[in-house]
């Protein structure tokens, strides 16, 4: 069974997996938010993550849209709907609320759940929360050492926005990278490379983390490896809180046209620079830590639908 063909069953089990369990899951009582916030010791830390994710600073009224609790229903996005189900059933059932699902690039008109949105500086309408986690939050094991990994950058993904064509089509036949895009519909191109795993790309130094239509999806699993990230400033942002990432801090900072990518590859291949990419990578990964315990998480999430209800003026 050829590789491709294998990912593609273990994600579809996967899928599977996570629509039965969710699905069950779902169906259980729960506590509600209040009792579970009640005792809760919200430190500044929490604090200003959920004010990050809510930015909402003055009352505001639902749309005549608005979903009631009570009413909120499996849409045609299984896993966007588990997972915003997950929190918003915690609150009363007579609570109205926004949401839009999919790759949000827009600020949207009322204040609405979303997965994502633009970093720019009046997107308070976009109440951020962790909505689907399976494809953006998973995290794989790294045992190799960067001394030990190939000193070359890598990516693979789709070319269905311009930047990303633009990329490949500079970088595919170069020494210093292995960059190509697996559409099979475009085989004949020479910047054609094919799937390569996970695993695969995390035996490179450098990882490229390149935006498709909103976010990156590698970059979570690439900040939590132990190679080094390099990406341009991100134009979005999701849970991860892209937008509070620091260029030189978590990841390698590339120009808007990728076009210093082999400059930053030969400056940590340097020996006396290694260092330097250790300790981004040891910054990365605390970064990360903050989105691995599953308790924390959901009092986050709690706390920013919470948040989000009491600044909801009377319908």
């Amino acid at each position: 069974m050829a590789k491709k063909d294998l990912a593609y069953f273990k994600k579809r089990f996967a899928r599977i997996a996570y629509y039965v369990r969710e699905t069950f899951a779902l169906k259980k009582p729960v506590a509600k938010a209040e009792s579970l916030l009640k005792h809760i010791e919200v430190t500044p830390e929490l604090k200003q993550r959920v004010d990050y994710c809510c930015k909402i600073k003055t009352p505001f009224t639902v749309s005549k849209q608005a979903t009631r609790n009570q009413d909120f229903a499996k849409t045609k996005s299984f896993v966007y709907f588990a997972d915003l189900k997950r929190i918003v059933r915690h609150f009363p059932k007579n609570f109205y609320f926004d949401y839009i699902f999919g790759d949000v690039i827009d600020v949207p008109e009322t204040p609405s759940f979303v997965k994502s949105r633009p970093i720019v500086e009046n997107n308070d309408n976009a109440v951020l929360l962790k909505l689907n986690a399976i494809r953006h939050y998973q995290f794989f094991e790294d045992s190799q050492a960067f001394s030990e990994k190939r000193p070359q950058a890598v990516w693979r993904g789709m070319v269905y926005h311009q930047h990303r064509r633009d990329f490949v089509d500079m970088y595919h036949d170069k020494p210093f990278a292995d960059v190509g895009h697996n559409d099979e519909k475009r085989a004949d191109e020479p910047s054609y490379k094919g799937f390569m795993s996970v695993a695969e790309q995390l035996t490179f130094r450098y990882i490229v983390s390149v935006e498709g239509k909103d976010v990156a999806t590698n970059l979570k699993w690439a900040m939590a490896s132990n190679s080094l990230v390099m990406m341009r400033k991100p134009r979005f942002e999701t849970w991860f809180m892209e937008g509070r990432l620091e260029p030189g801090v978590h990841y390698v900072e590339l120009k808007d046209d990728f076009s210093d990518l082999e400059e930053k590859v030969q400056f940590y291949n340097l020996p006396e620079n290694q260092d330097k990419a250790l300790q981004i990578i040891a910054n990365a990964h605390a970064y990360v830590a903050q989105f691995k315990d599953s308790d924390q998480e959901l009092l986050v999430s709690l706390l920013v639908a919470q948040k989000y209800f009491d600044m909801q003026a009377a319908r």
